[in-house]
């Protein structure tokens, strides 16, 4: 099965073919600052089963051996790569997916880097919409 995604604006566009290792939500400081957001759910795919369709992201060195991928026109952040922790794996933005509901994330990873409120998330008060 094959699965596209891409960036808000549509200028980069990508596809990746069969299962993914995992998906995970990541809780790291590093996710946090290239997101702006709380946590980011991830869904690694081995090298050969993810290819650019369209456009060409811009590439940043975040941390280490951390490649963060992302849209040079929105900022849409698309993928990761880090041959030291992840060797072999691409790891697709799983919200960028035109389908985000193709691979539920399974698992939390670096949760020794979440923000506490984020454990109880949940609970907070929930609307379908804005709050009247």
């Amino acid at each position: 099965m094959k699965h596209e995604g891409g960036c808000h604006c549509g200028a980069v566009r990508y596809e990746v073919e069969g299962d993914a290792v995992y998906a995970a939500v990541c809780h790291c400081n590093d996710c946090r600052k290239a997101s702006g957001a709380p946590m980011t759910v991830w869904t690694a795919f081995k090298e050969n089963q993810f290819r650019i369709l369209q456009g060409e992201a811009k590439t940043r060195n975040s941390s280490g051996q951390s490649m963060r991928s992302f849209c040079p026109e929105c900022g849409t952040g698309l993928w990761f790569i880090n041959e030291e922790h992840l060797p072999g794996l691409v790891d697709v933005q799983l919200a960028t997916f035109d389908d985000p509901l193709a691979y539920p994330p399974t698992i939390n990873i670096q949760t020794a880097e979440r923000i506490s409120w984020m454990e109880k998330a949940h609970e907070l008060p929930a609307f379908e919409r804005f709050p009247g």
